[in-house]
């Protein structure tokens, strides 16, 4: 079949026709066949996929076939990402070396006067201070493209946390000694131009980069607070401590209740955003027994999901009962030292820390069982305000080579919970140049809005002598660490090293650190820029995991080199769809580094097209198709947006840049030196190539149900004939500031990357792309994309250098659908009894596509949804599907997400002793929901959105449409549909008088629920009372209960359900 796998449904819902006058199987099945035939013919005729593949035979001279030698590409490639590193390397060595220097050589001063030292604060253009601005600067800024903002290259900017004094004698002095560091900084950058920011981080919370720029809108942070300190930020922590295993020992016996209770959960919260992905982490709580406050049975890595998996189980523990200290450290120990070969450790610095509000024991006999060598350290924190004896938790401490701090307030805590990680730094101190190794982080976003990067980390210690025994003819070394010198690498700078250009759209690199966590891949594109955890986005979860991808990703974060063919499953970039492919994997390890590289090609990039088109001539006659002027011989033309000169800048706007392009080609020709002459010379062989095809179709007549013609190539041209269809190419028809674009690939022009045409790749039949369905713009659609790859063999190898394809008319081809389906009988009359008529008042027909998006409706309520997924429109059809094996389903989450924030209205007013969720609420912990509650979450979920849905026969496996930064589950039917390219389904029939007695049964019931509803509600609020006031607006809270459709059970109430859903889960941590 030549034809994409389209569903086609013929529903009937109510009608009371005899036998005779519905429409047998085979009838149904004529109609799909020459629904069939009709597309295949047009689609055919129209896109010239043939004469395309002619062309490219007649121009076979002006191109190579080459060989994409992935082995070499990846080790290449591995090379360059090297050099970049070791370069930043060498500049974070001279930086810290220079520090120690600095420090060592700096005199301590008690008062600074006026002139003595001068500094940029980064957030003088956000604060008014006139305290300190004797000692202020204000630099000349200019806007940079490399920092994407206004930059001073002439100075360094400070930052101070908010809740450090500036005017102290201890940050001033920090403040004289690394003012010198702006020699250093400013000779690195001359050594190297392309370094981004090079930043020290001191253990004082001062944070100094370069070059100076001012900090971020204090308008733009969350409550217009700047809680930035850089002790907290991933680098920081990464570099100033080497991996450590924590147990975190929390006292939650009765005493410790109320306030107490309060600080101390703050404070774990605390602790745990000190660990990094190094690290690894449990919590045991102990009263009268001892008991693990989360699910782990042991240490777990201290990775974002982990450590929100514990700051969840630390709200839901209660303090009661008396105090054993003894199980509790006898758990902690245990959990410490229990060696287990299958369970992975840091290995490192061992660490229990103690939270209580004081002691009446030491537990002595525990700590000579299970510490008589001190192997493992021990802080301890007194919390809260009381006059409970502290000798026994100071002894614990400084027995056992740790620390005792004081947390008596909220304000105490950032600060003592971090002032551990001194002490951790002294044995790296000690250990002087074996410790001094690069650290290289895991991917995050910058603070300065720079975008995802990487930071190389170096510690610097404090190298000065201390006098501590006069006795004594040595000084001692200082043990204290200075701080974390560190220098960004951006993401996109290393993707530049990584050409992906011949590989084709879906081939790509990737590569992951030794946690497995990606540094580069198509999928790692995190949607907020405020993000203030790592992008911890592990390879299996960027891709769609097998047992072979679990065995690459163990070789390469074991350093391994080697290469896989196999057929996987593809999810689309925008999520929709998952097709089955043929994939090779080539790896190797990225020597100076812990990171590994990778590179996967389809079968068909295993080779590319070379341009060979170096004589003059030849360039300017293609490059002539190219003149905007031309637009209506050659059709309406985008190039994509590539950096193919150097001096050459991209262009949002795709006419100045063809313009642009077309006067430096002109000017310098292809091959200039500043030129990828390659690149170039590419896009001017396919635009030579495809205009020849466009001349074909400009001597054809376009058939009526075709609205546009295009042509794109993997080598940056995209054609549309005629000319006047260019701009609805281009433009999106919903609002521009909306995510949604017609096709996905307009604001860039960049087509060879859009969904459609990395699609059309991997099938071999013809692709059906309706519209990104947009739940906040209700209009009708007007065209659909229909796309197929163009097949290419030359000398035996199998190639797919573009895809070609149509915009088929919806009004037209719905009239097509109507007059196919029309029955004639015998006499001549139409008789129109289940067959497709439009908004046909029993009969539903529609279209599908591979991914049970819907295509084609004869309903305009569902021509209004076209681009929709199916389950969302009819779920009880979309479940039948499903269970007749036409589609499966299989889901996939953006674990990169976040949820928007949805603020309380006053009508989700609750009890004070009982949490009532909101709607948005409910929203917000669906995700979150366990196994037992899923199935009544789920329906709840989709019934509050999609009332329809609630009808389903069996429990749906579909969840509402997310905001937009949540992915619906990509499905497919790719290869679980039937042996018939397009598959139909008979009419189903139900009684007239049935279906009308059932709809009115409906009605009544629901204004029975509802009426008792609204008389619960208003009872409710003059129940529950706080200060002699209504707890609760009744009125209020009964309207928003009404906007619920009825529930999936038919004995339970709205009410009922979300105190159910309180009761059964809400306290486990929805």
């Amino acid at each position: 079949m030549d034809v994409d796998k389209i569903l086609f449904l013929l529903l009937s819902l109510f009608t009371s026709v005899s036998t005779s006058q519905f429409p047998s199987s085979i009838t149904v099945q004529e109609w799909v066949q020459q629904m069939q035939t009709d597309l295949v013919s047009l689609i055919e005729a129209e896109s010239g996929a043939q004469d395309l593949i002619k062309i490219f035979h007649y121009y076979r001279k002006h191109f190579t076939v080459e060989h994409n030698n992935a082995q070499e590409l990846v080790k290449s490639a591995a090379s360059n990402i090297q050099k970049l590193l070791l370069s930043r390397s060498r500049a974070l060595k001279n930086l810290a070396t220079a520090a120690e220097e600095l420090q060592m050589k700096h005199q301590w001063q008690d008062e600074f006067e006026e002139g003595d030292m001068l500094y940029y604060n980064a957030k003088d253009d956000n604060e008014s201070d006139t305290v300190f601005s004797k000692h202020r600067l204000k630099p000349d800024f200019k806007e940079d493209s490399a920092f994407k903002r206004m930059v001073s290259f002439n100075h360094t900017a400070v930052h101070i946390p908010t809740d450090i004094y500036e005017g102290s004698s201890l940050i001033l002095n920090e403040l004289n000694w690394t003012e010198a560091l702006m020699d250093v900084f400013k000779k690195n950058r001359e050594e190297d131009p392309s370094l981004l920011w090079q930043a020290f981080g001191s253990t004082t919370g001062l944070a100094r980069y370069y070059p100076a720029s001012p900090w971020r809108d204090k308008e733009k942070v969350p409550n217009k607070i700047d809680l930035y300190d850089v002790r907290r930020r991933p680098w920081y922590i990464q570099g100033a401590s080497s991996p450590k295993d924590m147990l975190i020992l929390v006292d939650a016996s009765g005493s410790v209740s109320g306030m107490t209770m309060r600080l101390i959960r703050t404070s774990v919260t605390e602790m745990l955003e000190t660990l990094s992905d190094d690290d690894y982490v449990n919590i045991v709580t102990f009263n009268e027994d001892a008991k693990k406050a989360a699910c782990f049975d042991h240490l777990v890595q201290a990775n974002a999901r982990n450590k929100k998996i514990l700051k969840d189980a630390v709200q839901n523990i209660n303090a009661k009962g008396i105090t054993n200290f003894k199980d509790g450290f006898d758990m902690a120990f245990q959990q410490l030292l229990f060696v287990n070969i299958n369970v992975s450790r840091a290995n490192c610095n061992k660490i229990i820390m103690l939270f209580t509000d004081g002691a009446e024991e030491r537990a002595s006999e525990i700590f000579e069982k299970y510490n008589p060598d001190k192997r493992v350290r021990i802080f301890t924190f007194s919390v809260g305000q009381h006059n409970y004896d502290k000798a026994p938790i100071q002894w614990m401490a400084c027995t056992n080579k740790g620390y005792y701090y004081e947390i008596p307030s909220i304000g105490a805590i950032r600060i003592n919970t971090q002032e551990y990680l001194d002490v951790l730094g002294r044995p790296m101190v000690k250990a002087n140049e074996k410790a001094k190794q690069v650290q290289w982080t895991n991917v995050y976003m910058d603070a300065l809005e720079l975008g995802p990067v990487i930071t190389g980390t170096l510690p610097v210690f404090n190298t000065t002598k201390t006098k501590v025994d006069k006795s004594k003819a040595k000084n001692q070394q200082n043990q204290a660490i200075l701080g974390v010198m560190a220098i960004d690498v951006s993401l996109d700078d290393i993707k530049k090293l990584t050409p992906h250009f011949s590989l084709g759209p879906n081939g790509y690199y990737f590569a992951i650190d030794p946690n497995g966590y990606v540094l580069l891949h198509p999928n790692l594109k995190p949607e907020k820029k405020s993000f203030q955890e790592p992008l911890t986005l592990d390879f299996l979860d960027a891709e769609i995991e097998d047992e072979i991808k679990v065995d690459i990703r163990r070789n390469m974060i074991d350093g391994e080199t080697g290469n896989h063919t196999f057929t996987t499953f593809v999810k689309s970039h925008n999520e929709r769809y998952i097709d089955r492919a043929v994939r090779t994997y080539t790896w190797g390890h990225i020597r100076g580094t812990n990171y590994s590289l990778a590179l996967v090609l389809p079968k068909y990039s295993l080779h590319y097209l070379h341009a060979a088109i170096g004589d003059t001539i030849t360039q300017a006659k293609f490059s002539e198709t190219l003149q905007v002027e031309k637009f209506d011989e050659y059709g309406f033309t985008f190039i994509a947006k590539r950096e193919y000169c150097t001096d050459l800048k991209p262009s949002d706007n795709n006419t100045d840049f063809l313009i642009n392009f077309n006067k430096y080609i002109d000017r310098n020709t292809p091959n200039h030196p500043l030129c990828n002459s390659a690149l170039v010379n590419k896009l001017l062989l396919d635009a030579g190539i495809t205009s020849e095809l466009v001349k074909k179709w400009s001597k054809q007549i376009m058939n009526n149900g075709v609205s546009a013609r295009f042509v794109a190539t993997d080598g940056g041209i995209t054609r549309v004939y005629p000319s006047s269809a260019g701009p609805d190419w281009s433009e999106s028809i919903y609002n521009t500031n909306d995510i949604y674009d017609v096709y996905e690939v307009r604001k860039s022009y960049n087509t060879h990357e859009s969904n459609f045409y990395q699609r059309s790749l991997d099938n071999e039949l013809y692709i059906f792309t309706p519209p990104v369905y947009n739940f906040n713009y209700n209009a009708t659609v007007d065209s659909i994309l229909v796309s197929k790859a163009v097949d290419l063999d030359i000398d035996g190898v199998k190639l797919k250098p573009a895809v070609v394809g149509v915009t088929l008319d919806v009004e037209f081809w719905l009239e097509r659908l109507m007059n196919t389906t029309v029955k004639i009988n015998p006499s001549g009359s139409k008789d129109d009894i289940c067959s497709c008529q439009r908004n046909d008042e029993f009969v539903d027909c529609v279209l599908l596509d591979d991914g049970g998006f819907l295509i084609m409706a004869n309903r305009d309520d569902y021509v209004r949804q076209i681009g929709q997924f199916f389950g969302m429109i009819d779920p009880s059809m979309m479940m039948s599907l499903i269970n007749s094996s036409l589609f499966s389903v299989r889901k996939t989450y953006d674990y990169l997400s976040m949820c928007e924030v949805h603020k309380e209205s006053k009508s989700a007013a609750g009890l004070r002793s009982v949490y009532v969720p909101t709607i948005a609420d409910i929203l917000q912990l669906g995700w979150w929901t366990s196994s037992a509650a899923w199935s009544i979450m789920q329906q709840l979920l989709v019934t509050v959105t999609f009332p329809s849905f609630s009808e389903a026969d069996a429990p749906s496996p579909f969840p509402p449409p997310p905001p937009t930064n949540q992915t619906l589950p990509a499905t497919s039917g790719g290869w679980s549909f039937l042996d018939a390219s397009i598959s139909s389904k008979t009419c189903q029939k139900v009684s007239g008088a049935q279906g009308r007695k059932k709809k009115e049964e409906e009605e009544k019931l629901n204004k029975d629920r509802e009426k008792d509803l609204l008389q619960k509600c208003q009872t409710l609020s003059t129940a529950p009372t706080h200060d002699s006031h209504p707890d609760i607006d009744g009125t209020e809270l009964a309207k928003e209960m009404q906007s619920f459709p009825p529930l999936p059970s038919k004995n339970m109430i709205n009410m009922e359900l979300l105190t159910f859903l309180h009761e059964k889960k809400l306290q486990a941590g929805i």
